[in-house]
């Protein structure tokens, strides 16, 4: 047999690395792209002469293309035959992306339980996305949920990583050059700095954006992600296509710009949750709370925490408020990340 058919549990093996194929350029055309699908407008993606006065050579890549083109490199080998992308973990963004760099990715299996029905179970795994240089520019932990071929095979001895609940500040890496004293916050959009945010915040972002089922796909096809879920209705009882899980980060974070205009770095991503399955034809709305701040040693940079919700309807999803009493997410939360933005002091 020539074709992929993509792994089902039972072939992961603990401590197996996995070298993903086909490397991709990234250029401007992705940053357009990424621009046309979203309303991303941080300045400092936005603009070569924006980041030359930051003190970058010119306006790297959005952090979401690198995290984007990583992952779609991995779904061949991880999640062809996913039921769901169930979570991320230990995010850490260690170079920028520029227009002209080459990515490749692996992964390493770190974790494996197969579910209490016997039919899927889940896998951890540590991706990590290189430039050309041999450079890591991205490193996550994600799981999920991946269907058995044959469901007699034996279940894998059960083995749950231990993550850290976050990144430590200490252990954010701030662009090369990145210097923000001499940032325009006229220009950036808004005149909200680091000091101004308090922890405990709460910010509503106040737009929404209705999904397309035709900027789906060619949103999930531009990350050459070729999940079955996300194209082929059969996948699903339901008859729907799963909207990429990116693609509501991509909105949310975008989204996110009315209130937060000035977080112009993705410098880490703490924890992640798909809480429930987005479709064409939800509205998007989401809002942020800011869990902590921290100081770095980059001139006029500081750094947020801050949780981003992705929600669609009306069930009333605030700040503490995301959980039923059954501790399930309400049905309208579609996103729970948590992670660590760079910002002028």
């Amino acid at each position: 047999m020539k074709t992929n058919q993509g792994h089902f549990f039972e072939d992961y093996q603990l401590g197996a690395v996995i070298r993903h194929a086909v490397p991709r350029t990234v250029t401007t055309g992705e940053r357009a792209l990424y621009h046309a699908l979203y309303p991303a407008r941080h300045a400092l993606h936005s603009s070569d002469q924006f980041a030359r006065s930051c003190g970058l050579p010119s306006s790297p890549m959005d952090d979401l293309v690198a995290f984007h083109t990583v992952f779609g490199k991995t779904v061949p080998d991880i999640s062809l035959n996913a039921v769901a992308n169930l979570g991320y973990a230990e995010g850490r963004f260690l170079q920028p992306l520029w227009p002209g760099d080459t990515v490749t990715a692996s992964s390493e299996v770190i974790g494996l339980k197969q579910n209490s029905n016997g039919k899927s179970g889940v896998v951890w795994v540590r991706t990590t996305g290189l430039n050309q240089h041999g450079e890591t520019v991205l490193s996550y932990v994600r799981w999920v949920m991946v269907r058995k071929r044959n469901l007699e095979a034996p279940a894998p001895e059960v083995v749950v990583p231990e993550l850290a609940a976050a990144v430590s500040p200490a252990d954010l890496v701030v662009p090369a050059g990145l210097d923000f004293s001499r940032y325009d916050f006229t220009l950036a959009g808004e005149p909200h700095r680091w000091g101004d945010y308090a922890v405990g915040e709460v910010i509503d972002h106040v737009d929404g954006v209705t999904i397309e089922e035709a900027e789906h796909m060619l949103a999930t096809r531009l990350w050459q992600n070729t999940a079955k879920v996300h194209f082929d209705a059969t996948q699903r009882e339901d008859g729907k296509r799963l909207i990429y899980g990116g693609h509501v980060i991509s909105l949310a974070r975008a989204l996110s710009f009315n209130g937060l205009a000035n977080a112009q770095i993705i410098a880490a991503i703490n924890a992640g949750s798909h809480a429930n399955p987005c479709f064409a034809g939800d509205t998007v709305r989401a809002w942020s709370e800011v869990l902590d701040r921290a100081e770095t040693g980059a001139p006029g940079v500081g750094a947020l925490r801050l949780r981003l919700v992705a929600t669609c309807g009306t069930s009333g999803a605030s700040a503490g408020n995301l959980k039923g009493a059954d501790g399930r997410y309400l049905p309208d939360v579609l996103l729970d990340l948590d992670y660590w933005a760079l910002i002028p002091t």
